[in-house]
């Protein structure tokens, strides 16, 4: 993306010049390293272009790790190369091509048993599994519930892909997200599926042997063969025509992994979410699939109680999708977010929802976290308690502190074009909202329309059995401990403080 016009007045949080007083590796990030180049892609038009334009340059290896592989996808329109469309033999065509190339895919092991069913992707999959330089392998490595969720490409060792778009059926679209656009269509059945907003980086630089790790430990754990090596003579790999949005920053990696025999759990992701909502001045702009988390939810709680904190703003799907996630992730939602307006005094918290220029919902798939113009944070990792202590993810994160001058003002850039996409109006012109108003919340108001805008969230009436499975978060535990455990002991808003907790209760009766 194009990291738009910057100016002083982007400038809302911490010196560029400063040094990062919030990443500490071991506690809230697994390690900091140095990205020669990142790039922000926002929806998966993009992200399959690139990343097929990426895989056709591999030389030695391909590393793909994801929740889902759908070999029938189309990846990349428009494309550049002589190779066939659908991932499945895309794949097969480039170990062909290059005698010297050697494919690793990872995924989760319970998601493969429902898509062993879709069409031909069983006869995609024995193809990958018999050949000698396709090396597959389902990750059952994890806890009873939990699921691995990490969504990584990696090439050559030189090159990373790291968000939150999986390379699978439904995830296809363009930042127009237009209404009832043909091409959204799934690659079998070919019935229409909804517009779908997601975001992913591409990050090269030494940064990349970081995430390279990430990927060798999971599929070690995965219990993966051949083993993973270190690819040390790599050469540069950016993909051509992608317009790098910083250059020479440090880049944090965090993860969560829940704890499963001898190996102890990692809670990076949960602790850098509250560091980072602790040290707001101004703005907290997220996306995230879910907002259930109560961690987060008390980290939000203690800033809504100050006088003059920052505004919050979260977007969201107006849904969960599935039949059973809604019961978990709305009910839950609506939980939090009644117990927190309780708590918002100021008129500081809004959760929002897209929409296209047809009135179609647009769903949010996407999880980034920009905080002032200090960071910016992209990953797999949704604000829901899955993702905090019982799923496998991993998130990048770039503090304006201690990076180059300038870097404050691109983050800014990024989120006023995050905006801009929803609200159907330029960067630009939500900069200047923000300019002119002081305040994010004031600028999406008057810029929301009838047509592709933003629409404020509506909390549900709860029947008396939704509110019960949110209270004792049966299909959103924190970890795999609390699978287990007795539901006296649990409670989705016992974090938060007392007397807003239990008004909360009553009013969602």
């Amino acid at each position: 993306m194009s990291a738009g016009i910057l100016g002083e007045n982007d400038i809302v949080g911490v010196s560029d010049a400063a040094t990062s007083d919030i990443l500490e590796p071991g506690r809230n990030c697994m390690a900091i390293d140095r990205a020669d180049r990142l790039s922000v892609i926002i929806d998966a038009d993009d992200y399959f272009r690139f990343a097929r334009r990426s895989m056709v340059s591999a030389k030695r290896r391909i590393t793909m790790i994801g929740w889902d592989f759908d070999g029938r996808i189309e990846l990349g329109r428009d494309r550049d190369d002589d190779g066939p469309a659908k991932l499945g033999d895309f794949v097969l065509w480039l170990v062909e091509r290059n005698p010297d190339l050697e494919i690793f895919l990872l995924r989760w092991d319970i998601g493969a048993l429902a898509t062993l069913q879709r069409g031909s992707t069983i006869v995609t999959v024995v193809k990958w599994m018999r050949h000698p330089r396709i090396h597959t392998k389902l990750d059952s490595a994890h806890p009873f519930g939990s699921s691995h969720h990490q969504k990584i490409v990696m090439i050559d060792d030189c090159l990373a892909f790291c968000g939150g778009i999986d390379m699978t059926g439904d995830r296809w679209d363009t930042r127009e997200h237009a209404f009832e656009d043909e091409r959204r269509r799934r690659p079998f059945t070919r019935r229409r599926y909804k517009p779908w907003h997601d975001v992913t980086t591409a990050i090269t630089g030494p940064v990349t042997g970081v995430i390279a790790e990430v990927c060798r430990e999971r599929w070690a754990t995965a219990g993966g063969s051949p083993a993973l090596v270190p690819i040390e003579s790599a050469s540069a790999c950016w993909p051509s025509g992608l317009e790098p949005d910083f250059e020479n920053v440090d880049v944090a990696i965090s993860r969560s992994a829940p704890e499963l025999d001898e190996r102890p759990s990692v809670r990076e992701v949960e602790e850098l979410f509250v560091d980072q909502i602790l040290s707001a001045k101004r703005f907290i702009y997220a996306e995230s699939q879910y907002f259930a988390s109560s961690k987060i939810a008390a980290a939000i709680a203690r800033r809504l109680q100050e006088s003059g904190g920052p505004e919050i703003v979260i977007v969201n799907p107006v849904t969960a999708q599935g039949w059973l996630e809604p019961l978990a992730m709305d009910t839950a939602r609506a939980r939090l977010f009644e117990a927190l307006r309780r708590l918002d005094h100021e008129g500081r918290l809004r959760i929002y929802h897209p929409f296209n220029d047809g009135g179609e919902a647009i769903y949010v798939h996407a999880k980034v976290l920009i905080v002032d113009d200090r960071f910016l944070r992209i990953g797999s990792a949704n604000m829901n308690n899955r993702s905090m202590r019982l799923d496998t993810e991993c998130d990048i994160t770039i503090d304006a502190a201690g990076s180059p001058p300038g870097t404050g003002g691109r983050i800014a850039a990024i989120r006023n074009d995050l905006l801009g996409e929803h609200l159907g109006a330029s960067a630009e012109t939500v900069k200047q909202g923000i300019h002119d108003t002081g305040s994010l919340v004031a600028t999406i108001e008057n810029l929301r329309g009838r047509d592709r805008s933003l629409r404020p969230y509506e909390p549900p009436e709860l029947k008396d059995i939704e509110e019960w499975l949110a209270e004792n978060q049966i299909l959103d535990p924190e970890g795999p401990e609390q699978m287990f455990e007795p539901l006296a002991k649990r409670g989705l808003l016992r974090r938060l403080p007392d007397k807003f907790s239990q008004g909360s209760k009553r009013r969602t009766r």
